[in-house]
């Protein structure tokens, strides 16, 4: 997959998620910016591989690769924003 949606909410709060700017294994790794913890992906979601949320996870959320047109087919409501 080249392209995954996780869960931000842990313990009540909502995480902001940013490229670390760090790569592990040519993928990308992950901190927040509430606790500065480091995320890396894997099979169950994001793993917190350094900092506070050390071996805790963010969950991989259900999504789907659709195009456009696909998409406000089903969803007519749909705007994009500029």
């Amino acid at each position: 997959d080249l392209a995954a949606v996780y869960s931000r909410q842990i313990d009540g709060q909502t995480l902001t998620l940013a490229p670390s700017g760090w790569t592990y294994g040519r993928t990308f790794v992950l901190y927040d910016r509430e606790t500065e913890t480091l995320w890396f992906p894997d099979d169950n979601g994001l793993r917190g591989i350094q900092g506070h949320y050390f071996q805790r996870r963010l969950p991989r959320l259900d999504s789907e690769d659709t195009r456009w047109s696909d998409w406000q087919e089903k969803h007519p409501q749909s705007l994009i924003m500029k």
